[in-house]
């Protein structure tokens, strides 16, 4: 878009098009100095009152800029652009997934300008439309992602161009659970550009309804890693995308998981309500799937977000139904993106819950999470360093719990060993529990240690 046709756009718009033209603002522009474009813009007689209604910020946000705040983070410079009218292009706003990781990626959480929950809402609505047909929550559906840059694909396109996809995404994965999303979010990214772009190409409606899910699942998966590595609004874009597409491949217990996935997000936001209408929309997917283990799934995360609201009663119940449902799933037939919900991961959950209850409710739920985060730790091979980890630094908790700080200690220690290689940021979050309970003991030799132990790995 040219400045010309911005402004026949924009009749009316405080700001004349011919300002974006001016030598020292494209400068500014280029290099995304917006507190040099802000003064610019004063001194063309716009106040900051004006700027901050055209942008949606408030006075004291744009004063804070213009005394030289830097704005890094990609939605917010998209917003900036947007509305004073400059052509997206002379700030370097491409709409692909490169810019966003470079951008988003580099922002300091300070620098966030749109309030966490206000994105959680959205995203709810965005999830309830698509599942029930209707924005039961109150806000519309937006544009969740942008199309990255892309390898040509075939013209045409059969069922052995979507079995690669599908292929792809089950190696990746298997990546994913090993090393965590760090190690392989890229790679997920860099296919998924090119996957993206067979949905252009020709095929018979069978192949269409195949890749509609496996690019679902693929988006699924980059919205697990980027979860993974931190970036949050990433990995709302790729959910968002992987449920519409789900949807159109009319698979409801990818739905189903895919709501799982990221009401898991909101879990490790601390926001278990949020989560939890997640979990029970994506409930109601699995439900009209038939499939148990999908149903299964959802109960065990329901449960945990109920036991961090401290319902015990809710927490037990959704627990309880988690394990009938597994019991009754047909392991063999589940599909690829569920598979990883065995026994090994029932007893991880079962131990996750009561570790939750234990620190929050009642100190008796420790006799019932060891046992089954024991057998969870000694289930998971090095496929699942991750997982393993995780159920770790629970057992730990639970250990330091019960008074048994010796052991307790030799398990966080465990722990940390396993966390070595990891490229996860969930670790550390997963890990500030034990840290907590460690710093509670520091009069104890063994505690003190585990918590100095982990106050380094915290640091680095």
């Amino acid at each position: 878009m040219d400045a010309s046709s911005t402004g026949d756009a924009r009749q009316g718009h405080p700001i004349s098009a011919d300002v974006w033209e001016k030598r020292e603002m494209r400068e500014a522009l280029a290099a995304r100095e917006i507190s040099a474009v802000y003064r610019n813009l004063r001194k063309e007689g716009i106040s900051q009152r004006q700027i901050a209604a055209l942008t949606g910020q408030s006075q004291s946000e744009v004063s804070e800029i213009l005394k030289g705040r830097q704005v890094m983070a990609y939605d917010v410079l998209a917003r900036i652009a947007d509305g004073l009218g400059v052509p997206r292009g002379y700030m370097g706003l491409a709409y692909d997934e490169a810019t966003e990781i470079q951008v988003v990626g580099a922002a300091d959480e300070q620098q966030a300008e749109e309030d966490e929950s206000v994105k959680r809402r959205n995203f709810l609505a965005h999830a309830a439309q698509v599942t029930m047909g209707a924005a039961v929550f109150g806000s519309s559906p937006q544009a969740w992602g942008a199309a990255p840059a892309r390898t040509p694909a075939p013209g045409h396109i059969g069922m052995t161009d979507v079995r690669q996809v599908e292929a792809a995404t089950r190696a990746l994965r298997a990546l994913d659970y090993q090393y965590g999303g760090g190690f392989c979010r890229d790679a997920v990214v860099a296919q998924l550009s090119w996957g993206q772009q067979m949905l252009d190409s020709s095929a018979t409606t069978p192949v269409k309804s195949r890749l509609f899910v496996a690019l679902a699942d693929l988006h699924s998966l980059a919205g697990w890693t980027s979860f993974d590595t931190g970036l949050m609004d990433s990995a709302r874009g790729h959910f968002a995308n992987a449920l519409e597409l789900a949807k159109q491949g009319d698979n409801n217990p990818l739905v189903a998981n895919i709501l799982y996935r990221m009401g898991r997000v909101y879990l490790h936001q601390d926001a278990p309500n949020d989560a939890l209408k997640l979990f029970q929309l994506g409930q109601i997917a699995a439900q009209e799937s038939g499939s148990e283990l999908a149903i299964a799934v959802l109960a065990a995360n329901q449960a945990w977000a109920y036991a961090m609201m401290e319902n015990e009663d809710q927490a037990l119940k959704l627990l309880g139904l988690a394990k009938d449902e597994f019991a009754r799933a047909n392991l063999a037939e589940a599909e690829d993106w569920v598979k990883f919900f065995n026994e090994t991961d029932v007893y991880a959950m079962i131990g996750t819950v009561h570790t939750v209850l234990a620190r929050s409710v009642d100190l008796k739920h420790t006799k019932y999470a060891i046992p089954a985060l024991t057998r969870a730790v000694d289930a998971y091979g090095e496929d699942m360093q991750r997982s393993k980890t995780f159920n770790l630094s629970a057992l730990a908790t639970n250990h330091l719990l019960e008074g048994d700080i010796d052991h307790g200690a030799r398990v966080g220690r465990a722990a940390l060993e396993a966390a070595e290689g990891l490229k996860s940021a969930r670790v550390r979050d997963r890990m500030q529990p034990l840290k907590e309970e460690a710093e509670k003991r520091k009069n104890n030799p063994d505690a003190r240690d585990l918590a100095e132990r982990l106050g380094i790995f915290f640091a680095a």
